[in-house]
This record gives C-alpha cells, sequence and structure tokens, in this order.
C-alpha cells in the first residue's frame, strides 16, 4: 500500500492537522503517526513511500539514482552538503542500469530518495539498519547546514545524504535499498530513569536468562539504561561463539538476500577452553549478548557504543531496537526474549573478553502511543527470534 494517499479525515482538518494531532504529545512516533507524516508531506519523495517501509517506530530510507565518491568524511555545518561536494568529490557515478561497486574503505556519498518538511516541533534521528552493521558497513546521514551525523533538527527543509564507508566487503549498490531508518520525535524524548524502568520493569522485564528465566532488576547493572554482557560459552564445545569477517572476498549485491555461502565471507568461532575470546585490532566480529532482550509495544531501545573508558572497540553499529524485539506477542513473562546481536570492531590492541562480561548499554524510551503494528513475524522482520545470525544476504551453514 502506498502512503502517498492521504486519509479523509487528516484532508478536512487541512495542512496543520499533523501538528494539531500531536500537541501535547512529546516523545518518539510509532507507525500510524509516521505514515500521517508521510500523507501530509513532512517527509515526500518523487517515487512515493511505500507501506513496507514503515517499521513500527521508523522510517526505512532509500538510496536514489546517483552515489558520488569523495576524497573525505564531511560535515556541511555553515553550507548545503552539495556546496561542500564540490570540494571534496572524486567523481560521480550512476545507480540506475546496473547498479554500483563501492569498494572497501573507500568513501560514498548518496543523495537519499526521500526529502524533509518538518515543522518547527519534529526532528529526526537516524541510524543504520541492523542488516547493514552486520555487513560492517559504516553509515551516516548528513544534512544541509548539519553540525552532526544522523540527526535531522527541528524545522528542517531539504534533501538527505548517505555517508557510507563499507569496511570489510566491497558491495553493490541499486536505486532504492534501504540501508538506513529514520525515527521521528516530537518536541523532546526523555530517557526512562532508573526508577521509571524499574516500576515498569515488574510487570514487564526486559532481560531473561538463556532458559527463558526472568532477571529480577536487582540483578541488573543500570545507569542511564541496562547493561547487558556478551556470550562466548555457548550451549556446547561446538557451539559457535562468534564470526570474524575474512579480509578477502568478491563483492556482495546487496540486493540478493540469502544467497552467498557464509564461509566465504566469515570465518567461525567455536569456544574457547576458557569461555574467552581474544579480538585482533581492526578485526571485525559478529558476538551475541548473554541475556535475551525483550522490547515491550509500548518501548523502544538504543544500544549505546562501547564506552572508550571500558576498552577500545566499537560495538552495535545498528544501534535502535523497534518495539516489539524479541517479544512474543502475549502479556505473560514466559518464553520471552531473543538474543541482541552485536557487531565489534577492536582498535589499536588485542582486547578479551569473557563470557558474562558488561558489554553494551540499552537505553529506553517511549513511543507517544502504541504502535499499530510491532517487530516480528507478521511485518517479516528479519531478526525476530535470533540466535548468534549473521547478515540475511548469507545462508548460516558452515560445511
Amino acid at each position: 500500500m502506498e502512503v502517498e494517499k492521504i486519509n479523509p479525515v487528516i484532508d478536512i482538518l487541512g495542512k496543520d492537522s499533523f501538528s494539531q494531532i500531536l500537541k501535547d504529545k512529546a516523545g518518539y512516533l510509532p507507525c500510524q503517526y509516521i505514515e500521517l507524516a508521510c500523507q501530509n508531506g513532512l517527509i515526500r519523495s518523487d517515487l512515493p513511500i511505500t507501506d513496507s517501509q514503515i517499521q513500527p517506530a521508523s522510517l526505512d530510507l532509500r538510496l536514489g539514482p546517483k552515489a558520488y565518491r569523495i576524497q573525505c568524511s564531511f560535515l556541511p555545518e555553515n553550507e548545503t552538503v552539495e556546496g561542500k561536494l564540490k570540494d571534496v568529490k572524486l567523481y560521480e557515478f550512476n545507480l540506475e542500469e546496473h547498479g554500483g561497486i563501492l569498494e572497501k574503505g573507500a568513501i560514498y556519498l548518496i543523495p537519499l530518495m526521500e526529502e524533509i518538511n518538518f515543522p518547527p516541533t519534529i526532528y529526526g534521528l537516524a541510524n543504520p539498519k541492523s542488516s547493514t552493521g552486520r555487513l560492517d558497513m559504516f553509515t551516516r546521514v548528513i544534512v544541509d547546514h548539519g553540525h552532526r551525523f544522523d540527526e535531522i533538527p527541528k524545522g528542517y527543509k531539504g534533501k538527505l545524504y548517505l555517508e557510507i564507508i563499507p569496511r570489510s566487503f566491497p558491495v553493490k549498490v541499486s536505486p532504492g535499498l534501504k540501508l538506513n531508518q529514520l525515527r521521528l520525535c516530537n518536541v523532546h524524548s526523555s530517557t526512562l530513569g532508573k526508577n521509571t524502568l524499574e516500576t515498569n520493569y515488574k510487570d514487564y522485564p526486559i532481560l531473561f536468562n538463556r532458559d527463558g528465566g526472568e532477571i529480577p532488576f536487582k540483578n541488573i547493572k543500570f545507569d542511564l539504561g541496562v547493561f547487558i554482557g556478551v556470550d562466548v560459552s555457548g550451549y556446547d564445545q561446538n557451539s559457535i561463539i562468534a564470526y570474524k569477517a575474512k579480509t578477502n572476498s568478491q563483492v556482495i549485491d546487496l540486493g540478493k538476500i540469502n544467497f552467498y555461502k557464509s564461509e566465504d565471507f566469515w570465518e567461525p568461532i567455536y569456544k574457547q577452553k576458557q569461555d574467552r575470546l581474544i579480538l585482533e585490532p581492526e578485526s571485525f566480529y559478529i558476538l551475541m549478548s548473554k541475556e535475551k532482550i525483550c522490547i515491550w509495544p509500548h518501548l523502544l531501545a538504543e544500544m549505546v557504543a562501547y564506552e572508550p573508558n571500558s576498552g577500545e572497540l566499537r560495538t552495535h553499529y545498528a544501534g535502535f531496537f523497534d518495539p516489539g524485539f524479541g517479544w512474543n506477542g502475549t502479556n505473560s513473562t514466559e518464553d520471552q526474549g531473543t538474543r541482541a546481536v552485536m557487531e565489534v570492531r577492536p582498535h589499536d590492541a588485542p582486547f578479551m573478553v569473557e563470557d558474562g562480561q558488561t558489554f553494551c548499554r540499552l537505553k529506553f524510551e517511549k513511543t507517544v502511543e502504541k504502535p499499530d503494528r510491532v517487530y516480528g513475524q507478521k511485518i517479516r522482520s528479519n531478526y525476530h527470534s535470533q540466535e548468534l545470525k549473521l547478515s540475511k544476504y548469507f545462508n548460516c551453514e558452515f560445511s
């Protein structure tokens, strides 16, 4: 279903209806409000926005038909992106006929199909989709006069651009591919504090152990969010506890799902004797959380990158969990939760991780209303009931 068709009720209310509906409501917008935002022209595209782009609390953004190879990353701050592009562009190429190859380690800028026309109260935050992070693709949205990556300021009117740096694999891209997603927020959003989250946790526990048992809040480390650990013990001696990206491989066509042999791109790492793993500098790993996680439909969560003072590595490129991640569709606390997959790249020195070691932080925020759809099988989410899982472009069987 294309969401450009105006809802009759909205049409009667007129062009300012969206702001009227959101009056006195602060927080992130769920899917039904994102759809209204598209209907009212806050987000538009020459190629109509489709229903499949709208996730429970985010909108998938699509690559446009033209790409630029650039000399360096940049933020325009006092200029437009196109004005700054003149100084850093090496060459441009068209993606429409046969797609384009993005080489490993090179920096590219691709204008996105969607354009923004925000009112004064709405702002946006962008992040890579899970499949993008699991390919070790470093992606960031920039906007005209922007001084920070992945932030679209209140009242912004203009184009969106995506900076892409493939780190482990060369990739083939084409127009319409969805590598990043956009969250919309009205007025402001506040991270849930310890008291609020603890009260919520009594009825809606978030962390569960391997066997599905609820982890009491008193046993959880909390500091502006919930800390989770890493699993390097597996289930038995034959368990794969991590995947490490191979350094030389063929091009990955991002239009092909479940197509590539995992063993051609990844090295499986099996359980070690001492339930620990030494990560090599500048290598890319896929690891799994120790705890199972349930994001109930009235919440959304962001996984914050590992703090530099806790170790020199970057965790979880994607960083966003839609409402419903790991939720089984019932109000029961039994059989809830699924693992979080973490993308990890150590810097400077080898880094040892041990089983259960504190590794990431989940901060929680609320939507202005519960979303009409949630993450899961009904909307064909790729990573709803996952264990250690590679990106959707690979089969996960190793010979």
